[in-house]
């Protein structure tokens, strides 16, 4: 018998969650907001001229389904959800799934949308890879690419300190996922941190999360979800004023900075106990200087970097697109650094009980 390769037959895509106001639900239980179709088959969007043709009720035909993946453990918990390991039963092929029990608001439900519409172009190759949705009993499932050596928090709990040659690698390829979304896709990330840059074996680097992680939090209503992040916020959106795309940039030196020093920026030595509070970190961020990479211990190519990205005002950052050009990224392009010597030297992330 002649095996279907399902691969080919998967969309990506974002998720949508039903609410108690059932006016965008099918007889049958599909989510229908325009052209969006979604249930526990998967996703479909078609054309505005396919919108305009009577539905005959038929539910999607989609190949891929959640009855095709088997859970090997859990590598993921958070407030949002449980992010497990999966195999494709067919094609032995893993994935990362995330799960998430919530319910949407109206308004967060038609920002999804849009996010779905939006995912269903083609991909950046620094942007972790949504497959394909579902939505059944109360749940929205996310199928993801997955990205083996786990986060930058995974590597700098093993390495405690990354190396400029290899930094300049990571930064080059989050940067490179940040023109995606800025300039392409004119979206702002709004959580860019540690565990949000997964890496792989082959050396990749990649962004996740982007767009729908915070509108995902903010439905839920948990301040929890808030507090996880906070830390890398700009000073113009954690004092509540409006922000661009250059919160992303404060965020990416924040974090670059951090891997560099082996500590959050904003607290004073590797032996402080706790993070700061949310108004001790207000004070800090908006009151004093920020904080920059100590010059004798440094490159100047880095501090400078550094201080393009973490400038109080936004208007004085530097562009991703900017940054791309910076002496720091060019430095060590001709030097043939290769992540997957760090990345390879490095235990598989840590597990959660399945």
């Amino acid at each position: 018998m002649k095996t279907k390769n399902p691969l080919k037959q998967l969309k990506l895509s974002l998720p949508v969650q039903e609410t108690p106001i059932t006016s965008f639900l099918t007889a049958s239980g599909t989510f229908h907001e325009g052209g969006l179709f979604l249930n526990q088959k998967g996703l479909r969007i078609i054309s505005e001229e396919e919108e305009s043709l009577p539905s005959n009720g038929k539910d999607l035909d989609l190949e891929f389904s959640l009855e095709d993946l088997e859970t090997i453990k859990v590598i993921g918990k958070g407030s949002g959800g449980v992010v497990q390991l999966v195999r494709h039963k067919w094609i032995g092929r893993l994935f990362a799934l995330k799960i998430i029990q919530m319910n949407i608001q109206e308004e967060i439900r038609k920002q999804i949308v849009q996010e779905l519409k939006i995912n269903q172009a083609s991909q950046c190759p620094h942007v972790v890879i949504c497959y394909h949705s579902f939505y059944h009993n109360g749940a929205i499932s996310l199928v993801l690419e997955y990205m083996d050596r786990g986060s930058l928090v995974d590597v700098i709990r093993q390495v405690k300190t990354i190396l400029e040659p290899y930094l300049a690698i990571v930064c080059k390829q989050v940067l490179q996922g940040l023109v995606y979304l800025h300039h392409e896709r004119h979206v702002i990330h709004r959580d860019i941190k540690p565990s949000n840059l997964l890496v792989n074996q082959k050396g990749e680097v990649k962004i996740t999360d982007f767009g729908v992680s915070a509108m995902l939090a903010s439905s839920m209503g948990q301040r929890d979800t808030f507090v996880g992040t906070y830390n890398y916020m700009s000073p113009e959106r954690i004092s509540g004023s409006t922000y661009d795309y250059s919160s992303d940039i404060w965020s990416l030196g924040i974090v670059v900075l951090e891997c560099a020093i082996g500590r959050f920026p904003y607290l004073q030595s590797e032996d402080q106990q706790g993070w700061p509070s949310f108004y001790e970190l207000l004070e800090a961020i908006v009151q004093r200087p920020p904080p920059c990479a100590p010059s004798d211990q440094f490159s100047p190519e880095f501090c400078s970097f550094i201080s393009a990205c973490i400038q109080k005002d936004p208007r004085d950052r530097a562009s991703s697109l900017d940054l791309l050009s910076h002496p720091f990224i060019k430095k060590f392009e001709d030097k043939d650094v290769d992540l997957r010597i760090l990345v390879g030297s490095l235990e598989a992330p840590a597990s959660f009980p399945s």
